[in-house]
């Protein structure tokens, strides 16, 4: 059993752009019978607004009725969400809510905070309100973000990379993997050389010790870059091994008054092939 976790927070969006079933529904279930924790499902239909200058009959009703469409959805997602935690056996509360994007970002931001983790769907395409959400939960919400791509469907965290440049955000996401960590076969602490200067930080071989007495078991792995990319590195370097979810930072920069993600987070996030956990 994963010890620690009790909480799990699911985020499903509806949203123009999104594509397909949910992964994050199946991942965060199984992450959740496993840790024996409570499921809360936030199913979201995110609310088109058309400023009033621009709006026409025609367009008024097209909105109206893609609204009613997406509400549709995210009640739809919720009732299937209690069958399924059901049938699983586990706790489970499901709310399906019909928002603003700008409210979605801060309602689960918010509910995020009581919570062990939350568990989100990752997009090729990172559509725009996926990409908001996923950083107001990286900077605002205090709690560690499991992104899950379409393909992981079942929890696994026998084989974990955790991505390490001594910077504070991966020390807060090592802090916050360690229920995961400690349950894992094999865990590599990668950090890629050659894309900045690292020589102020601690290295890796000085966070195997802390993480050996916690029980983890690690191995340290130190990577030349390649082809100019952090995250095509680490990418490679997960697929290679075989993991089963990744360990990073979730950077942001200030820039031009808004936060924005930082270049090896966003790489990472569009596409990761395996679950990405991420702390600011």
């Amino acid at each position: 059993m994963i010890a620690s976790i009790k909480s799990v927070l699911i985020g499903v969006t509806e949203s123009i752009g999104s594509q397909g079933p949910s992964a994050a529904l199946a991942y965060g279930f199984s992450l959740a019978q496993q840790a024996e924790a409570h499921v809360s499902v936030q199913a979201m239909a995110v609310d088109i607004v058309v400023p009033n200058a621009w709006i026409s009959g025609f367009a008024d009703s097209l909105a109206a009725a893609e609204n009613r469409r997406l509400k549709s959805l995210a009640e739809t997602v919720a009732e299937r969400a209690r069958a399924d935690a059901s049938a699983a056996g586990l706790r489970c509360t499901a709310r399906a809510r019909h928002l603003t994007a700008n409210e979605l970002f801060g309602s689960l931001a918010a509910q995020a905070r009581i919570h062990d983790v939350t568990v989100l769907d990752a997009e090729p395409n990172f559509v725009a309100v996926r990409r908001g959400l996923i950083e107001d939960l990286i900077l605002y919400s205090g709690r560690p973000l499991l992104v899950v791509p379409p393909a992981a469907e079942a929890f696994t965290a026998e084989r974990i990379v955790v991505a390490w440049d001594g910077s504070a955000p991966a020390a807060r996401a090592v802090g916050d993997a360690l229920p995961f960590l400690r349950c894992a076969r094999e865990v590599h602490v990668v950090t890629v050389t050659g894309e900045k200067d690292l020589s102020e930080t601690v290295p890796g071989a000085e966070l195997g010790p802390y993480l050996a007495r916690h029980g983890v078991p690690v191995t340290i792995v130190d990577l030349p870059m390649e082809e100019g990319s952090v995250a095509e590195t680490l990418r490679r370097h997960a697929i290679l091994s075989r993991a089963d979810l990744m360990v990073a930072g979730g950077f942001v920069h200030a820039r031009l008054r808004e936060m924005v993600l930082g270049g090896v987070t966003e790489a990472l996030l569009t596409a990761c092939p395996v679950p990405l956990l991420l702390s600011h």
